[in-house]
């Protein structure tokens, strides 16, 4: 007991913004004022990549906060894999009582009998899924943070190295002029065929949410995606579609198929945000890094884990509390089921994308930031349960902010970029709308059964806040 406190104080005193404990045990201020190195994790990665350059840690500091950070993630996840269990117990003994009981139930008391069953399930899949993509994604952006503050200001005076004697213009794809003309994806053509079965295939499983009903919503976000494609390097004709789903992710599949969430749709500020995560999705699609990690028995596998997960999380249709779970909080959404070998998804890849969709938005005309801002909204206001889906198909690392940062600072200056549009805003009041018409309330897709009867969190929390309770 004593050791669950002294653990769970430690992760408190991290992340408790104004605790007056957190300085005694990270660090005192600074005596011009600067915040102890924790505060800074808090903040944007735009923020820190100005403040970093600037500030006087000492290495032993990194060191001594890289731990705590570790061991904090470490208690976290063995907590909710404990309450897992917990729930695994109780979900296993409540079927056994259902077995015993069966014969001598009256209409009413099976109905309970079932709901308190769903809804065991349902904790069970919450607890495992915390455990295993939620808390430890949210951990990778604050040492993605730790990493900038301390290895910044070095890469930024190499970027000015570079810029100063001409030689970031021999960076790879540094060619921007060329885009269009250039080759960054040889026999893109080929992959058409395949993203089409996949398509198909996901369809006839039954893991692609259906489109959004919204003429206006498809058409702007479709043509958002072809100006874009248009001045890439994308060669084959480009198919966008919105997703009816409350999950914040966007993917390409091989072949030009782009499809976006309507979660990610609500989250977007700007339409230069919206225009960077579509170009860095046409530049997996343009470099074919699918087709460069695929393998048939992997296809093969996504397919069988999708239809296994679809069967034992949604059985019983909306009108289960798993669909609650599942459509109020995102944890079933396809980015947490997608074969990242399909979407092309791996360090190198991420970061190549990254750099060719910075390019593709900035010669699109838009403020090239837009990703990077995006991600970062996600990382620091938005890193809750429901951006757990991002950041498995997004992962977040210390490199791919810095490449990011790298290319729009090499990249020629836009006179007037484009940060937002009429069509934009008439986009966000459309989708008000659509999401009152289509997000399901907790009464039609909890059925007969009710809302849950336990959340572990709320939906707007941030992840490393939950590691505060107290575990059974």
């Amino acid at each position: 007991m004593r050791r669950r406190v002294a653990v769970s104080l430690s992760v408190w005193l991290i992340f408790s913004p104004g605790s007056w404990a957190i300085t005694r045990v990270l660090g005192e201020p600074d005596p011009a004022g600067a915040p102890p190195l924790h505060e800074y994790l808090t903040k944007s990665y735009q923020e820190l990549f100005d403040l970093a350059p600037a500030l006087n840690i000492g290495e032993s500091e990194f060191e001594r906060v890289g731990a705590l950070l570790a061991k904090a993630e470490a208690t976290c996840v063995g907590r909710f894999n404990q309450e897992a269990k917990h729930a695994a117990k109780q979900l296993t003994d409540a079927e056994k009582r259902l077995r015993r009981d069966t014969g001598t139930l009256s209409p009413p008391e099976r109905d309970a009998r079932h709901c308190e069953i769903e809804d065991l399930r349902a904790q069970k899949e919450q607890m495992r899924m915390l455990a295993k993509h939620a808390v430890p994604l949210a951990y990778r952006n604050r040492e993605a943070k730790l990493r900038l503050l301390r290895e910044w200001p070095r890469d930024l005076a190499e970027i000015e190295r570079s810029i100063a004697d001409g030689s970031s213009h021999s960076r790879e794809h540094g060619d921007v002029a060329d885009i269009g003309v250039r080759e960054v994806g040889r026999g893109q053509e080929k992959d058409v065929e395949v993203g089409r079965e996949a398509v198909r295939e996901m369809r006839q499983a039954n893991v692609m949410p259906p489109p959004v009903d919204n003429e206006f919503i498809q058409r702007y976000v479709r043509a958002l995606g072809e100006r874009i494609a248009a001045r890439s390097d994308l060669r084959v004709p480009i198919q966008v579609e919105v997703l009816d789903s409350p999950e914040v992710n966007a993917f390409a599949l091989p072949g030009g198929f782009l499809f976006v969430h309507l979660g990610l749709l609500e989250r977007a500020e700007d339409e230069a945000q919206l225009a960077g995560v579509l170009s860095h999705e046409i530049a997996h699609a343009a470099a074919r890094h699918a087709d460069r990690m695929m393998h048939r028995a992997a296809w093969s596998s996504f397919l069988y884990q999708a239809a296994q997960i679809t069967t034992s999380v949604l059985t019983g249709g909306i009108s289960s509390i798993g669909a609650y779970y599942a459509y109020q909080y995102g944890f079933t959404g396809l980015g947490m089921l997608m074969s990242l070998d399909l979407l092309g998804v791996s360090r190198d890849f991420e970061l190549e994308a990254d750099q060719l969709g910075v390019q593709y938005a900035w010669n699109a005309g838009y403020d090239p930031s837009g990703f990077v801002r995006f991600f970062d909204k996600m990382a620091t206001t938005e890193g809750h349960v429901s951006g757990a889906s991002w950041f498995r198909t997004h992962p977040a690392f210390y490199e791919r902010m810095v490449k990011s940062q790298r290319e729009i600072r090499y990249l020629p200056s836009n006179e007037d970029p484009i940060v937002t549009s009429p069509e934009f805003h008439r986009m966000k009041e459309e989708l008000v709308q659509v999401v009152k018409a289509s997000r399901p309330s907790p009464k039609s897709t909890a059925g007969r059964c009710g809302a849950p009867k336990k959340l572990a969190y709320d939906p707007a929390q941030p992840i490393e806040l939950l590691c505060e309770g107290e575990s059974r």
